[in-house]
């Protein structure tokens, strides 16, 4: 059985996993920074950092123990190098070349989106090919076109523009006075509120793309705040909350299913950090059975950040015989590109 030790560090989740190369969680632990950066209403960098380098050496250890594994059963070391904030993803990519070196081990650069695309096969089979991915978290919103989940072959159709579905969440939530993370907060409020008239819109791509664009709807929202009293109107914080969840959740819904009209798929996939927004998961699953499309969400524990989804993609190159150069950078803003940083192994 071979068995990859995964390291999660792109944002502000400290995490380590162990996976078997058949996709099966052995052990997925998790330390969340969320009381860190709530006073700040996001993320700080820098104190993601420092607080990576608290946690890390413990996340690894209680993983280990949970799988009741030790460093002699470990074949490979994966981790995520991009996307994410800098410093975060340094601090762990350092760590997994350490460790890999001073193990004599396999060392396996990951790009973070790759992880969510697969998370939907994490201690389940295979996906059916070619399937169409949304990814939907804090720092992307886009929807990829997965050939082949052997050594995996992407295409990308629609990227965001600006502000990333999760970031728009968290911006609307300070707007209304909402606790971080936006995206539960968001939720919460909308789903307490009284049927409403208000609506919003989000921008057509001038050249005719499916791009996402969330910025302006923020400024919207912005916006109504600002005005709403002059013009002799009050929508409560509910029900903004919830005219905002309608647009951003009809919005992806509907640019991802013009986007299956031009290429033919046998799944749709949703995963990311908002896909654990329950209303989206149910429009995804109608939208899909309307299709006769099987559709695919992991369970929330693995649509927000962890390793999991990190050691299950490592464990795949590592079997097609691959492993990273040494000299892998980490790498702040890059498009999911398979294979650039892998090299044979010898």
């Amino acid at each position: 059985m071979t068995v990859i030790l995964g390291i999660e560090t792109s944002c502000d989740e400290t995490a380590a996993a162990i996976v078997t190369q058949e996709q099966h969680v052995l052990a997925s632990i998790v330390a969340s920074q969320m009381h860190v950066h709530a006073p700040y209403g996001g993320v700080v960098p820098e104190l993601a950092s420092r607080q990576h380098l608290r946690d890390l050496p413990r996340v690894v250890e209680e993983a280990f123990q949970q799988a009741d594994l030790g460093w002699d059963d470990i074949d490979g070391i994966a981790v995520t190098y991009a996307p994410g904030l800098m410093g975060a993803l340094l601090v762990g990519l350092s760590w997994a070349k350490a460790a890999a070196f001073a193990g004599q081990l396999p060392f396996i650069g990951v790009n973070h989106l790759e992880g969510h695309l697969f998370a939907a096969e994490l201690n389940q089979p295979p996906l059916p090919y070619p399937f169409l991915g949304l990814v939907a978290s804090g720092g992307h919103t886009c929807l990829y076109l997965v050939h082949s989940g052997d050594l995996p072959d992407y295409e990308l159709l629609a990227k965001t523009r600006d502000d990333a579905v999760g970031e728009a969440f968290d911006k609307v939530a300070k707007l209304l006075g909402l606790p971080y993370p936006g995206g539960p907060a968001i939720e919460s409020a909308a789903s307490a509120s009284q049927p409403t008239s208000l609506k919003f819109t989000v921008p057509r791509m001038k050249d005719g793309s499916l791009d996402f664009s969330y910025s302006g709807l923020k400024t919207a929202v912005r916006y109504l705040l600002e005005t709403q009293a002059k013009e002799g109107k009050t929508y409560s914080a509910e029900e903004i909350a919830a005219a905002f969840q309608k647009t951003i959740v009809d919005d992806l819904v509907r640019k991802t299913l013009l986007t299956m009209q031009a290429h033919p798929v046998k799944a749709l996939v949703l995963t990311g950090g908002v896909a654990a927004n329950r209303p989206l998961r149910e429009r995804f699953t109608v939208a899909a059975k309307a299709k006769n499309l099987p559709f695919f969400c992991p369970p929330i524990a693995w649509c927000t950040d962890n390793a999991a989804m990190i050691a299950a993609v490592g464990a795949r190159y590592l079997k097609a015989g691959k492993r990273s150069d040494w000299n892998l950078p980490a790498i702040a803003n890059v498009e999911l590109i398979p294979a650039t940083p892998y090299v044979k192994s010898a």
